[in-house]
């Protein structure tokens, strides 16, 4: 293995943040200088070299770290800056706040990282905060979530499984830990109980006494608890409620299920859009590693990822199923079912901002899970009916990748030339229809924050648009087909993955 050695002559031309990411990634997991070359297969010697910074790493050692730590990307991104000698990047001052509800005080949160394991049917999650207390008064509690969807396209669905089998106590076996290496065990008492919903209060006490959080200390706090895939479904969201400066997730599946997994970020505005970062993969061994992270996420960003095992699905016998089959699977609604043919609830916005931006949430992650499925060339449009959920709210994704988000829209004006083209519809998708429609429309809807527009949308984008505001209206395409023309099976169509012509 050859090295170099890093140029002390002046010091602020080369400053090492690839040492300080690494050892800040070996705090986060907990791991020893030797345990940490024992997993990257290096000298222990080698290692603590580069931690010191009197050796300079080459992009094979930042390789091996990345996977060994699971940084999501961190460690290469600090290795490639290293490499540009460019300066090291410093957590901008993050502003304490008061969080009344949490009773947390003036709390931020330095690293959040989460590690997601499934095995034979049971999902545990490891949580590891570390905290900083930059109020005046100690903390003596801190009030964590848990809440659970199992099919969280279909929120009847959901409710009433957890009516009949709720989300217990003895199921979750919580268990938390103060300190590095889960040196005290923490005392817990329930907040809020729920048939799928906990709140919890973390407690600074335990066997070993009290130990609060004084001002200006830090410390790490853990927390584990299960769930049966039963109960939970295949998602996993984080809420960020208080300042944080770097998030970190990791998804550890079995390598037989064949996991498939994205992510969608989702912002105040409702708009949900993919990682700014690529989620990671490492297919080495029995298990499928999926690490993400990112830095200085926003207060109340939720980031989501989703994950799909088709390992399930090759593994069932018989011929592949229907395309209307795949999307009832992936939790869209179908066309014997009589909501689709309701007109969709209003929203009173800006009131109901927070149920908007839910429901545009379960309507991206329908989206991401239907994208997964099936190549959409043309763009593609999801109405929150067609995923069981009476409000009047659609996404739309065009071909060139655009996001558009309706509330409460209405076509209240139509013009240009018309034309006839196919369309598919999730909801009856084993076929496609010629629908004649306007190049250009104008659309009323509201934004999130309770005003009024209007927007024109034109030729692909308006027949994108326009199909999903029918579903609002509970009107089909095939509503609008001319009189003796029928659909066609989908085994006839030959435009799929190409885009509208004009």
């Amino acid at each position: 293995m050859t090295t170099g050695t890093t140029n002390g002559s002046n010091p602020d031309a080369e400053v090492n943040v690839f040492a300080i990411e690494l050892e800040r990634w070996r705090d986060v997991r907990g791991f020893s200088r030797a345990a940490l070359a024992k997993a990257m297969g290096y000298d222990r010697s080698y290692v603590s070299k580069v931690l010191s910074g009197t050796e300079r790493p080459s992009e094979a050692f930042a390789r091996h770290a990345e996977a060994a730590l699971r940084a999501g990307g961190a460690l290469l991104a600090a290795f490639r800056a290293y490499e540009a000698h460019r300066p090291v990047r410093t957590h901008p001052a993050v502003p304490p706040i008061t969080d009344a509800t949490a009773g947390t005080g003036s709390l931020v949160v330095d690293h959040d990282d989460e590690t997601l394991r499934y095995e034979n049917g049971v999902y545990r999650l490891t949580q590891r905060r570390h905290l900083v207390n930059h109020g005046t008064e100690p903390i003596t509690r801190y009030l964590i979530r848990i809440s659970v969807d199992r099919y969280p396209g279909d929120p009847e669905r959901s409710n009433q499984l957890y009516s009949e089998n709720p989300l217990t106590w003895d199921e979750i076996d919580l268990h938390a830990w103060h300190g590095r290496g889960r040196a005290n065990p923490m005392d817990w008492t329930a907040h809020h109980d729920r048939d799928a919903f906990k709140e919890v209060w973390l407690l600074f006490s335990g066997t070993h006494g009290h130990f609060p959080l004084y001002p200006g200390e830090s410390c790490w706090i853990e927390y584990e608890y299960t769930v049966s895939e039963e109960h939970w479904g295949n998602w996993f969201q984080r809420a960020v409620r208080l300042p944080t400066r770097t998030l970190s997730v990791c998804l550890d599946f079995p390598a037989g299920l064949a996991a498939s997994v994205w992510g969608l970020h989702t912002s105040m505005t409702a708009q949900a859009m993919p990682f700014a970062t690529a989620i990671g993969r490492d297919d080495t061994g029995d298990r499928h590693i999926f690490p993400w992270s990112c830095e200085d996420p926003p207060l109340h960003a939720r980031y989501r990822l989703e994950w799909d095992f088709r390992g399930r699905a090759a593994q069932t016998d018989g011929p592949a199923p229907r395309p209307s089959e795949v999307m009832a699977s992936l939790g869209i609604v179908q066309d014997s079912d009589p909501a689709l043919r309701r007109v969709a609830r209003s929203f009173d916005l800006p009131s109901e901002a927070e149920d908007a931006r839910r429901v545009v949430t379960a309507l991206n992650s329908a989206r991401e899970r239907v994208a997964q499925a099936h190549t959409f060339g043309k763009g593609m449009g999801i109405a929150a009916p067609q995923i069981g959920i009476d409000r009047a709210a659609a996404i739309v994704r065009t071909p060139d990748g655009e996001a558009i988000t309706l509330f409460n829209p209405t076509i209240i004006e139509s013009g240009g030339d018309t034309d006839e083209q196919y369309e598919g519809c999730l909801s009856f998708f084993d076929v496609r229809g010629q629908v004649p429609r306007s190049h250009v429309i104008h659309v009323e809807h509201t934004t999130i924050d309770g005003q009024t527009k209007i927007t024109v949308f034109e030729r692909g984008v308006a027949r994108l648009a326009a199909h999903e505001i029918d579903h609002l209206h509970g009107t089909l395409y095939t509503d609008h087909m001319r009189n003796g023309i029928a659909p066609i099976p989908v085994e006839q169509y030959r435009g799929t993955g190409i885009t509208w012509k004009y």
